[in-house]
Order: C-alpha cells, then structure tokens, then sequence
C-alpha cells in the first residue's frame, strides 16, 4: 500500500488536505477517490510541525483534484520501524550526486539526523539560496526514503555548515557544561585508533551516539584535533580505504544493527 509523509496532526475519522508534495504523489500514481493508503507523520518528539501519536495511520482518499488531494484518516497503527539507538551522523558533503545517495541509504538504515559539513578538503562548498536549495532537497530525499522503506520517523537534515563553526560550537557548549550526552566518535586513519565495536561506551549499548566523518581525502590533521577537542573519541573501520560515503554507511551499519 503506498505510503506518505503527511507533517500534520493525524486524527482517526478527520477529513484533510494533503501537504503538496503528497498530493502531487499521489496525482503521479493516478490513485482515485475510494483507494486506500497509508500515512505517517513522525509522531511526537521528531519535529515541531507533525505533532501526532506516532506510528501509522489507515486512510481513504476522498476527493482528487487538480491541485489538491483530501483524505480520510482512518485506523491509527502503533507499529514502529525505528533503529533502537538514535545515530545522529555528521558528515563531510561528497562531491555530486553522492551526497543524495548518502542521504537515502542513511535514511533506509535509521539515522536519527544528518549534519552536512563543509571542510578543508571538501569539493561542494555551499552557501546562501543553493546551500537552502539543497538542504530542502536533502530533506525530501528523506521523506521519500522514508516512505518506501517503512520508517515513520523522517531524519532532520541540519543546515550545511563549516565543520569549523561546528566544532567551535560543540567545544562553546562544553566549556559552558552543556556537553550532549551522546558519545561522539571520529572515523579517524590514525595510528593506534580503535576499532568502532571496541568503542561503544560498556553498559551503554543503545546510547545515543554523534558519529563524524571527513569527505574524500578525510579531515584534516587540524580539523581532526579540532573534532578531539570538543570530545570525540577516533575509530576505525579497518585497514581498507573506503569511499567516504560508504566509509559512513558502513559506520551506521555496524552502530544501528
């Protein structure tokens, strides 16, 4: 059954107006009035703008139109896809079309949230109407992640920033004792750096956890003392030399599975 992302209070039995970019869905599959689908609006907690219970609900589409497309919301289901431990993944943008395949595949495996990072060796540089242009866009590549994998909780992509502004933040919030409780890991090709299984706080198993990782070529020297500054721990994947977008899908695997 098709499924979409409707950031909207969901009440059993109520008729409503679905948000554009699902009723222009909904027009591209060629449903009409009678078919049944399925909705889900990131339930309580995820974001200011989809207050709900959470889970999935039931509806009926009642009305196709040229622009607009309403529905009755049926059933509420309880059901949950989520990933057990919250992963939050900063990540430096790769170059192209691969950052969107990053945010797709992250979005499938469960990450809560993505921070884009611009660094010193990154090639996408964004700023201004097109760094607003692609976070949007990002962000919709999510929702639609979301709905074909299942998952009822659409990942926040942040803002692209320096990961220079970023640290700075995070090293501000330390000093004042507003430290995150997540435990924050590196991926880091440094000597002696642990493996990421070994390096999961003990006793802490389902923890949140901030997991950065560089762009091609990785981080800088600087930028990773930076990053060890403000509290992240240096990990490893192993002695290979991965791309940087499967270097941080392999991460999310082996700390949300």
């Amino acid at each position: 059954m098709p499924r979409f992302y409707c950031p909207t209070s969901l009440i059993p039995g109520a008729l409503i107006d679905l948000p554009a970019g699902a009723a222009r869905h909904l027009q591209v599959l060629r449903l009409q009035p009678g078919d049944a689908i399925t909705l889900f609006n990131g339930g309580p907690g995820w974001a200011a703008d989809a207050p709900g219970l959470g889970g999935e609900f039931d509806a009926t589409v009642t009305r196709m139109g040229r622009s607009d497309v309403q529905v009755q919301v049926g059933a509420h289901h309880t059901v949950e896809r989520e990933a057990v431990r919250l992963v939050h993944l900063a990540v430096g943008m790769p170059a192209n079309d691969r950052m969107d395949w990053l945010v797709e595949k992250a979005t499938e495996l469960g990450v809560a949230s993505i921070q884009p990072l611009m660094t010193e060796r990154s090639v996408l540089k964004l700023s201004g109407e097109r760094a607003e242009k692609k976070v949007a866009h990002w962000q919709s590549v999510a929702v639609a992640a979301c709905e074909q994998c299942g998952g009822n909780r659409v990942p926040r992509i942040h803002d692209a920033m320096s990961l220079s502004a970023w640290t700075r933040a995070r090293a501000a919030a330390l000093a004042v004792g507003g430290a995150s409780a997540d435990q924050s890991l590196l991926l880091s090709l440094r000597p002696g750096t642990q493996a990421l299984r070994d390096a999961l706080n003990p006793g802490q198993a389902l923890g949140a956890v901030t997991f950065l990782s560089g762009p091609e070529g990785g981080l800088s020297a600087g930028e990773e003392e930076a990053a060890l500054a403000c509290g992240f721990l240096p990990v490893t994947l192993g002695p290979r030399v991965l791309r940087s977008e499967t270097a941080a899908l392999a991460a999310l695997m082996a700390l949300l599975v």
